[in-house]
């Protein structure tokens, strides 16, 4: 049974790496940017009722004031804002894109972060428009936010906010400007977040890469196989465990990086168990490199697989039987026949 699958390994292995592809493009394009696109297609409802209470406003407020002048600025303002709203469903910026089957999300990070920083600024734009009266609401609302924000920056925008209630051009300038640096340092996170989500997935590419080049060249599929399934097992019995939350980039390298370490892991153990080091013993010197199709080395493969730890542990004490003869202490070899 053992032969049979180790022959059709190839195959399974081929068949395990694409599936893992379609894994990460979903991921990729769907799993991590969907939440934050449906947190982004609110705040453009919310951005476009505002811009419609404003119109009406400014409407009325145009027939019963004689400054029109006002009046025609802020019009052209709102309207270069629902323009810009009215942009964010055009296919050159964020698209809600379904393939014709309808079960795979595509949203680029890259656009959305792009989305983000422009809906950023048209609700800064609407903070301009306005009336005192909503400002000031928004500035309570803000300052209650900010009372309970860690930061000592964003504590200190608080404070100014709260000796300036009352003020209606001075509470207006400082909510603006605490806006802003609100919408500077949530870009800025996220943007971050998706450059650590970028490099993951670049690496978790290139692994996969590896892994079918490695399972071309090798004969330790089954192996490899185990190994990926360690990986994937270990976060998950983190996640069940109750520990602390595992991010995205782990999720999608864990199966990877153990479907690597799984061969690596079973060279290391036949160097340490080889009879002129015998670090480790006589079972593992057959149940290693040589034999990967064995049970003990496949159990061996999914542990290297499943603990991080334990390949980082055997690769020091492979490193330490590397140090030159002169800086260590000679071993006591065994006694000569006579």
């Amino acid at each position: 049974m053992w032969e049979r699958v180790v022959q059709d390994g190839c195959w399974a292995l081929w068949l395990v790496c694409a599936c893992y592809l379609v894994v990460v493009y979903i991921t990729s394009r769907g799993l991590i940017g969907a939440p934050r696109y449906r947190l982004f297609q609110a705040r453009v409802h919310d951005c476009r009722a505002r811009a419609a209470i404003l119109a009406a406003t400014i409407s009325s407020a145009s027939v019963d004031s004689a400054d029109s002048a006002d009046s025609v600025a802020k019009s052209a303002v709102l309207k270069a804002i629902n323009e810009r709203l009215d942009g964010f469903g055009v296919g050159g910026q964020v698209v809600w894109r379904l393939l014709p089957q309808r079960a795979v999300i595509a949203i680029p990070l890259s656009k959305l972060a792009a989305a983000w920083r422009a809906l950023h600024h048209a609700e800064t734009q609407l903070l301009r428009l306005e009336g005192p009266e909503e400002i000031a609401l928004r500035s309570l609302t803000l300052r209650l936010r900010l009372a309970s924000d860690p930061d000592p920056v964003n504590n200190s925008l608080g404070t100014q906010l709260a000796a300036h209630a009352g003020d209606a051009p001075a509470e207006r300038a400082l909510l603006i400007a605490a806006t802003e640096e609100l919408h500077r340092q949530e870009d800025e996170d996220f943007e971050r977040e998706y450059e650590h989500q970028h490099i993951a997935l670049w690496l978790a590419l290139t692994g996969i890469a590896a892994v079918l080049l490695l399972g071309l060249a090798l004969d330790h599929r089954l192996s490899m196989l185990l190994g990926g399934l360690g990986g994937f097992l270990s976060p998950l019995i983190g996640v069940m465990r109750s520990q602390r939350p595992t991010s995205w980039g782990v999720l999608v390298l864990a199966p990877v990086g153990g479907a690597l370490a799984a061969p690596g892991g079973l060279l290391l153990v036949r160097m340490l168990a080889d009879p002129e080091l015998n670090l480790l013993g006589q079972v593992f010197l057959h149940n290693s490199w040589g034999a990967p199709a064995q049970p003990i080395s496949l159990a061996v493969a999914l542990l290297f697989g499943f603990s991080g730890t334990l390949f980082s542990r055997l690769a020091l004490a492979a490193t330490g039987q590397l140090v030159p003869t002169s800086g260590r202490t000679a071993r006591p070899g065994p006694p000569s026949r006579p």
